[in-house]
């Protein structure tokens, strides 16, 4: 009985310890600081008569792009994961950087810029790289390739970058 007690707790660790740990500070970042955001990206401008294909693309590629992490197991044991974990951490500095310089600097000429604005949508193609690079498999018995998460990242990214800019111009 303790083996096999074993062998689940394993087989549960096995499939706890996935890419998408990496997401959650994402995503706490997210939950914490959005409302600090100034008005133009409160839920009631961003997502306000948004064209259908735009919301349905962010929100369906942003969903297979989590899933992905989901099915990726986490690894940093080859110099291409370790390159990886390099390009996730620094992506995701910049990408709180991009929130910060909006929510301190509201004003500034970089936030009322165009490439400021859009800060936020565009800075997450660098922390979603590295965990494309992290993965290097995933649980079922498909052939994992780096670029099709990558790929799926960079379409979400278009359809979310798409989105942003449409905001901008709104209101500029």
């Amino acid at each position: 009985p303790q083996i096999d007690d074993r062998m689940n707790i394993d087989t549960v660790k096995k499939y706890f310890i996935n890419c998408f740990l990496l997401t959650i500070p994402i995503l706490v970042w997210n939950l914490v600081m959005a409302n600090k955001l100034p008005k133009d990206f409160q839920p009631e401008i961003f997502w306000k008569d948004i064209p259908s294909f735009l919301t349905y693309g962010e929100n369906i590629t942003r969903t297979v792009v989590f899933i992905f992490t989901l099915l990726m197991p986490l690894s940093i044991s080859t110099m291409t994961q370790k390159r990886g974990l390099f390009i996730y951490v620094g992506g995701t500095i910049l990408y709180f950087a991009s929130w910060l310089v909006l929510i301190y600097f509201p004003n500034s000429a970089w936030s009322n810029s165009i490439l400021g604005f859009i800060a936020p949508a565009y800075t997450p193609l660098f922390w979603l790289i590295g965990i494309g690079l992290i993965g290097d498999s995933f649980y079922f018995n498909l052939p994992y390739k780096r670029w099709f998460f990558i790929l799926t990242s960079i379409i979400f990214l278009i359809f979310h970058n798409l989105h942003t800019i449409t905001i901008y111009y709104r209101i500029h």
